[in-house]
């Protein structure tokens, strides 16, 4: 079944709607999500403020349309970096590449989200917490079933259950952003994934 082609007046209205959100994602990462009202979005987006009002019911409603939408975008980039071809092995360093890459190119919103969901109670308000989770569950389900397949045909050891081995990969790979987000000169990314992987692959202890 083929999809009916949009109307003028609806792409006119994505295309609204995109540029408040754009508009929106810049003054949130300069300035703060508490610090930028509505009114501003509107100048910066050069709409009249009922016009953001059509589209979202107030700035939190706008702020969770924006995390949602780039969530969707990062959760698909990770899904297809684990389904990619390859063992085990190149899928997990598809994942860790796709998360630098996704970081690097989205860098205002990773900022933002880092800033403003430290215990910030408007996301929690907002139901961010909820949703969102469901679109981490989804990527750590993927990641899980790719430490369950390592296991099963013999390239991992069985040293943990494959969800807490998901679990501590992301925390890691978080933990690598947050650096290279606060100071990126010092704490740059790493280039090669097996930089981070092989914590996993190697550890810290010497051979006996």
């Amino acid at each position: 079944m083929k999809n009916t082609p949009l109307s003028r007046r609806e792409r006119e209205k994505l295309q609204q709607r995109k540029e408040i959100l754009a508009a929106a994602l810049a003054l949130f990462s300069e300035k703060g999500y508490h610090n930028v009202p509505m009114q501003e979005i509107a100048e910066a987006a050069e709409f009249a403020i009922g016009t953001l009002y059509k589209f979202f019911q107030n700035k939190e409603d706008l702020y969770k349309a924006l995390v949602m939408e780039q969530g969707d975008r990062f959760e698909a980039a990770f899904a297809a970096a684990i389904q990619a071809p390859g063992d085990e092995i190149e899928k997990l360093r598809n994942f860790v590449r796709a998360r630098r890459d996704m970081c690097r190119d989205n860098l205002p919103f990773v900022r933002l989200f880092i800033a403003e969901s430290k215990g910030a109670s408007f996301n929690l308000k907002a139901g961010l917490d909820a949703d969102l989770r469901e679109k981490i569950d989804a990527v750590m389900e993927k990641l899980t079933r790719v430490f369950e397949s390592g296991m099963k045909n013999g390239r991992f050891l069985k040293i943990a259950d494959p969800y807490s081995l998901a679990v501590a990969l992301d925390s890691v790979i978080d933990a690598f952003v947050l650096l290279w987000v606060e100071s990126p000169e010092r704490h740059p990314f790493p280039e090669d994934p097996d930089a981070i992987l092989d914590i996993f692959f190697k550890g810290l202890l010497p051979k006996a």
